[in-house]
């Protein structure tokens, strides 16, 4: 049974850090590109970073210079460090795995449905 669990989510202030974690389970995590999106009530869905399995990054222009994605491939874990945040990144975050190349993930319009997919974790920040 496939499985991704988010968490690290929570509410801070703006400026502040959070770090999210993806724990999978159920597929072979190596095989997909992994990445996080988010989704705010009345905004279109937004990737914010994937990773592909050879370690390549790309993340959205929103989020370039104060999010990190990483991931543990022995743990089949993903993570997202938020530094810097702003109320603008108030939203709910999706870990999610694609079976198809980094650059489709992070540019497809609208983003393309994972083959797999969390629950997601609330991330709020206030002014």
């Amino acid at each position: 049974q496939v499985q991704l669990v988010e968490s690290g989510g929570g509410s801070v202030q703006a400026g502040g850090s959070l770090r999210l974690s993806c724990a999978a389970s159920g597929y072979t995590y190596s095989s997909y590109c992994m990445g996080w999106f988010r989704q705010a009530p009345g905004k279109e869905r937004e990737v914010v970073a994937a990773i592909d399995s050879d370690g390549s990054t790309s993340y959205a222009d929103s989020v370039k210079g104060r999010f990190t994605i990483s991931q543990d491939n022995a743990q089949n874990t993903l993570y997202l460090q938020m530094n810097s945040l702003k109320p603008e990144d108030t939203a709910m975050y999706y870990c999610a795995a694609w079976d198809l190349p980094i650059v489709v993930v992070v540019t497809a319009t609208p983003v393309p449905g994972g083959n797999y997919w969390g629950q997601g974790t609330q991330v709020t920040v206030s002014s």
